[in-house]
């Protein structure tokens, strides 16, 4: 998808978006593959703060650079696109997800991390602390559902095709605070 249909879908779905000065050609492009494109990744950020959050995603850690993602949604609901193409989101993952994830079947408890995510997934950013207590206003877990919509929309996907970071890799526990059953139920509900 290229950065203006990515642009025009999630707009399109209602969603509130805020472009980053140069996210449409900030990937990690020459350092793996991107696409094919099979699904999304829902990830909390274990950080306070939009401005803070963005920034941090799109540039990165020592250890990692950004992009982080493709959008961090924060608690206002607007969704800042820092990405398109490859993002430094999902890293290694189970290849029985993945193949779940294709055929749009629940998926099975990661077990390995040998599969590159940042290859086959959208990564969206969901500023939140990520201890338990931090709360998920509704209107940030509408935009969640929104973006993940869209994007289903578009290339024709289900509901099953939005995971969690916990269900990628294991070890992993985000996003906490919501099950992601019930963000898929809102998912498929929307796009009815």
């Amino acid at each position: 998808m290229s950065a203006e249909t990515l642009l025009t879908v999630l707009r399109a779905e209602g969603s509130t978006v805020v472009e980053v000065p140069g996210w449409r050609t900030h990937n990690r492009a020459g350092h793996g593959p991107w696409g094919p494109v099979h699904g999304i990744i829902i990830h909390h950020t274990a950080t306070a703060g939009t401005e803070n959050t963005v920034r941090i995603c799109w540039e990165g850690t020592d250890s990692l650079p950004g992009p982080l993602c493709h959008g961090v949604v924060g608690k206002d609901a607007r969704v800042h696109l820092v990405g398109c193409g490859r993002a430094n989101h999902a890293g290694g993952g189970d290849p029985d997800v993945l193949r779940a994830v294709i055929e749009e079947r629940r998926t099975p408890p990661p077990r390995r991390f040998d599969a590159d995510g940042n290859t086959f997934f959208y990564g969206f950013e969901c500023v939140n602390l990520g201890n338990g207590t931090d709360p998920w206003p509704e209107a940030q877990l509408e935009a969640v559902e929104r973006a993940a919509a869209a994007l289903c929309r578009h290339h024709g996907w289900t509901e099953r095709s939005v995971i969690g970071h916990l269900e990628w890799r294991p070890g992993k526990i985000d996003p906490r605070g919501f099950t992601m059953d019930r963000l898929r139920a809102r998912v498929r509900d929307r796009l009815a």
